[in-house]
């Protein structure tokens, strides 16, 4: 089966007074490609992460975010009693040695000073809060592979569709082929009759022909095509990963209608190519979005 490398997962889980968030999404790259943001305490396990993420997506253009909403309680800043106390003191002391009256907002004066107002320094992460970030991140991931999966299975649809449509244009390209050859002998043939005074060696004439038909000939290229197109299919149904491959496979179906076109010499033939061509193009458009 075949992975997109699109995908999206996103994971929350519950620690003390904290929403511990977890964000994923990717796109498609030729190689692993990893952007992380997080909150400054879980900075430590940032390999740790980037490792889980880089063994189960492969390859991708991957933003990672680790993220942390904490409770309104937990948000609250702290007022530093003490503080404001020793500031209130020092303010009526000086007031009652210069003889300058109290000020009337001395609240919001002190709530401006120093140290009056504080908030919760980064302290370090604990082993239980890290097992809870971990199965986050692998829920956040899982559900990304999930997402991946289902978008793989709307490709390889339209992939079948495309290979069995190359596939019944190949076949309707037969007749054509053999009228072809006909046409070409009896023009040949026809040139010939109308020099008069010309003579010619009919069995020399007939080698000739079979030379230069057998150069128009595409049964090899038919069946390379068809090969290709079978093999397509194999590797779309083995194991993930296999989009370069799938993308190889691209171009040498490309190579093969393409001399099928410059060799078929028939307008209805080079029709058939170019809607080939059309069913091609469409595959080689998505298959850059296979893991």
């Amino acid at each position: 089966m075949i992975y997109s490398m699109t995908g999206y997962g996103k994971s929350v889980a519950l620690f003390q007074d904290k929403k511990i968030c977890v964000e994923i999404r990717s796109l498609n790259g030729k190689a692993m490609d990893l952007s992380t943001r997080m909150a400054p305490q879980y900075k430590a396990y940032e390999m740790d992460i980037r490792a889980m993420i880089t063994g189960r997506l492969e390859r991708g253009k991957v933003d990672f975010a680790l993220y942390i909403e904490q409770s309104e309680k937990a948000d609250t800043p702290s007022l530093n009693v003490a503080v404001m106390q020793s500031y209130l003191e020092q303010m009526r002391a000086a007031a009652e040695a210069t003889g300058v009256a109290m000020p009337e907002n001395a609240m919001e004066l002190l709530l401006r000073l120093p140290d009056v107002v504080t908030r919760k320094e980064v302290y370090e992460v604990g082993e239980d809060e890290w097992q809870i970030v971990r199965e986050a991140v692998e829920k956040a991931i899982e559900e990304l592979m999930d997402f991946r999966r289902q978008e793989g299975d709307a490709l390889s649809n339209k992939f079948r569709k495309n290979i069995e449509r190359i596939g019944e244009l190949l076949v309707s390209v037969e007749p054509y082929e053999k009228e072809r050859v006909e046409k070409i002998r009896a023009r040949i043939v026809d040139n010939l009759q109308k020099m008069v005074g010309i003579e010619y060696d009919s069995n020399c004439l007939e080698q000739e022909l079979i030379y230069y038909i057998e150069k128009l000939d595409v049964n090899e290229e038919k069946q390379r095509l068809t090969n290709h197109l079978e093999y397509f299919i194999e590797i779309m149904n083995g194991p993930i990963g296999q989009g370069k491959k799938l993308g190889f496979i691209a171009q040498e179906m490309g190579r093969e209608i393409n001399t099928l076109g410059s060799k078929s010499n028939n307008a209805q033939m080079q029709n058939i190519v170019v809607m080939m061509k059309d069913e091609l193009e469409q595959i080689k458009e998505q298959v850059l979005n296979v893991m």
